[in-house]
C-alpha cells in the first residue's frame, strides 16, 4: 500500500520531488508507473540519495533510544546527541547547520562526514557575532596586595575584540580576583608566559601585575597568589613603558556570580570506535563533566536560555534552555576554541 500512497500522496499534495534515501532506489519504477497511469498534470519524481554518517556519534535511533531508556543520556535533546533538538540545545545555529551540509554535499554512495567540520561551522558562525565573556572554570585566588581595599572600579572591556561594532561592557574589577589553575605555576617550563613567581603579565583589559608570593595548602596545591599591580599600565591609558608577553582572564571575586558550566566530548569512544562486538555502544565515561559554582562576571546573569557566547581563552557556550534558571545559570560548552581542522584538509 506505502507504494500506491506515497507517488498519490506526493502528487495531491504539490510535491515536486520526493527525495529519498538510496534504500527506495528499487521502488522507483512502481513510483513512476503509478504517476503516469494515474495522469496527474504535473507529476512529482522520486530522487535517491545516500544517507549521512558521522564520526564518532550515533545516529541510529534504536541505539539512541537504548541510551535514553538506559538513563545514558538524560532524553533525546541532551547535547551528547545529533538529534535537531539535541544540536539545538547545545547550542548550535540553523546557520551553522546548513554551512555544513553545503560543504558535506550529497552523494549517491554512502559515505561519512567528520563531526569536527560541524564544529568548525559553529566557530566560523560565533566567532565574530558574539560577545566574549570571563569566566573562571577551574579557579584559584588571587590578591592585588597594593590595590586599594574595599575599592571596585568599572573597567571598559571590548564585547569581541575582533568586531568593535559589537561596542563595550563595564566589568567589574578590584582587589580580589579569580584565575584560572592552569595561568599559574610554581617551576614553569621554557616558553610559559603567563603568572609564576617574578613574572609580570597582564590582566585583559585592566593592568600589570607581577607575582610576589604564593601559599599552599597540606599537600602542596596552591591556595592564593599574591600579586602587586602597577596602577599606570592600565589598558587603554597609551602606556609603553614596558611589554609582557603574557594576557590572562580573570574575574572579580567579591561581585562573582556561581554557574554550573557542562564540558561536553563525544558520546563515542574514538580510539574502539562506535560499537562493541555484541553491538552496543561504545560510551565515552568522559562525554560528560559537570563544573559547579565556576567564577563568572555578572553579565552572564543576565543571559536568556539560548543565548550564546565565547567564554574567553576556553570556547563557545550556550545558555541550557532546559535545566537552567535565573537563581542557577547552565552553560553548555558547544564546542571548545580551537581545532586542526579546516575544510579541504
Amino acid at each position: 500500500m506505502y507504494d500506491f500512497a506515497h507517488p498519490i500522496e506526493d502528487a495531491v499534495e504539490g510535491v515536486t520531488h520526493s527525495i529519498c534515501t538510496l534504500e527506495f532506489e528499487d521502488h522507483r519504477p512502481v513510483y513512476d508507473w503509478v504517476v503516469k497511469e494515474c495522469e496527474f498534470e504535473n507529476p512529482p519524481r522520486q530522487i535517491e540519495f545516500a544517507k549521512m554518517y558521522l564520526t564518532n556519534v550515533i545516529t541510529g535511533k534504536r541505539y539512541i533510544k537504548k541510551l535514553v531508556e538506559d538513563g545514558t543520556v538524560d532524553g533525546w535533546d541532551d547535547p551528547r546527541l545529533v538529534t535537531i533538538t539535541a544540536l539545538r540545545r547545545r547550542g548550535y545555529t540553523a546557520s551553522s547547520i546548513r554551512r555544513f551540509m553545503e560543504l558535506s554535499g550529497v552523494s549517491k554512495a554512502n559515505s561519512s562526514s567528520d563531526f569536527a567540520m560541524l564544529e568548525y561551522c559553529i566557530r566560523e558562525d560565533l566567532k565574530m557575532s558574539k560577545n566574549r565573556m570571563m569566566a573562571i572554570l577551574d579557579p584559584i585566588k588571587v590578591v592585588i596586595d597594593n590595590y586599594p581595599e574595599g575599592e571596585i572600579e568599572l573597567l571598559d572591556v571590548p564585547n569581541n575584540q575582533e568586531n568593535p561594532e559589537l561596542g563595550t561592557r563595564k566589568v567589574p574589577f578590584g582587589r580580589e580576583l579569580y584565575i584560572e589553575r592552569g595561568d599559574f605555576m610554581i617551576e614553569p617550563p621554557k616558553k610559559y608566559f603567563r603568572l609564576f613567581p617574578g613574572n609580570e603579565v597582564r590582566l585583559m583589559s585592566a593592568y600589570f601585575v607581577k607575582c610576589v608570593d604564593y601559599e599552599t595548602d597540606a599537600e602542596g596545591n596552591v591556595t592564593l597568589v599574591h600579586v602587586t599591580y602597577d596602577p599606570e599600565t592600565k589598558s587603554g591609558s597609551g602606556f609603553e613603558g614596558r611589554k609582557v608577553k603574557g594576557t590572562i582572564h580573570w574575574v572579580e571575586a567579591t561581585g562573582a556570580k556561581r554557574a554550573e558550566v557542562r564540558l561536553y566530548e563525544n558520546i563515542v569512544d574514538e580510539e574502539k570506535g562506535v560499537y562493541n562486538e555484541d553491538g552496543s555502544v561504545n560510551v565515552n565515561p568522559n562525554s560528560l563533566t559537570v563544573l559547579n559554582d565556576c567564577p563568572v562576571e555578572p553579565a552572564l546573569f543576565e543571559a536568556k536560555p539560548g543565548d550564546k557566547f565565547q567564554f574567553m581563552r576556553t570556547g563557545f557556550f550556550s545558555v541550557d534552555t532546559k535545566d537552567s534558571s535565573p537563581e542557577h545559570p547552565v552553560f553548555n560548552r558547544i564546542v571548545s576554541l580551537k581545532s586542526s581542522y579546516r575544510p579541504g584538509k
